[in-house]
């Protein structure tokens, strides 16, 4: 695939290994008849490091051979995260390591939830974009201020703190962005 067809969430081989793209930057050229080019932010899937490479434009790079399988979350020791596969009941162990980023949103009942595997092993979990969790605790809002656009901080179920419009309460079910972290408003 080239360069310039690469978007953000895919699955790339970089040097051997697999990557998960994490941002893009595109540097146009200031000269004539120079290549455009692309900067790519990525995590290295098996060690989990961040990797920062360029390619012009039209440069090839391999996508990784990966399968997903669609999971639930079944239960967690104190060092690993436990997924049913949907289909065959398979399961797949994953180290809270391997998981860090995704832990704050993986909640039992999350549905759209993939396992990512590499050379028959688990090496990561997808998200869906939009999760809903529940507020367990917030400051209550005041009477009148709920007409400016301030936030206040909001502990979610599963521990993850979230910056909410003054009038949400506690006890309310909301949408979070699960690659940001951000807000997205009442479920």
């Amino acid at each position: 695939m080239i360069a310039k067809n690469i978007k953000r969430g895919m699955i790339m081989v970089y040097e051997g290994n697999p990557v998960i793209i994490e941002s893009i930057f595109v540097q146009t050229p200031s000269a004539r008849g120079a290549s455009t080019l692309y900067k790519f932010r990525a995590r290295n899937l098996l060690t989990k490091q961040k990797v920062d490479f360029t390619f012009k434009g039209d440069d090839n790079m391999n996508e990784a051979d990966f399968s997903k399988r669609n999971v639930k979350f079944s239960y967690s020791d104190a060092e690993k995260m436990y997924f049913m596969d949907d289909e065959n009941f398979e399961m797949y162990e994953l180290t809270f390591d391997e998981v860090a980023d995704e832990k704050p949103y993986i909640t039992e009942g999350l549905e759209g939830m993939q396992v990512m595997i590499y050379n028959d092993l688990p090496v990561g979990v997808t998200l869906p974009v939009s999760i809903e969790l529940k507020i367990t605790q917030c400051d209550p809002g005041v009477k009148g201020n709920s007409a400016t656009s301030r936030n206040k901080p909001a502990t979610l179920e599963t521990g993850l703190t979230v910056m909410v419009p003054e009038y949400i309460e506690e006890g309310t079910v909301i949408r979070v962005d699960s690659r940001t972290g951000e807000y997205l408003g009442r479920a």
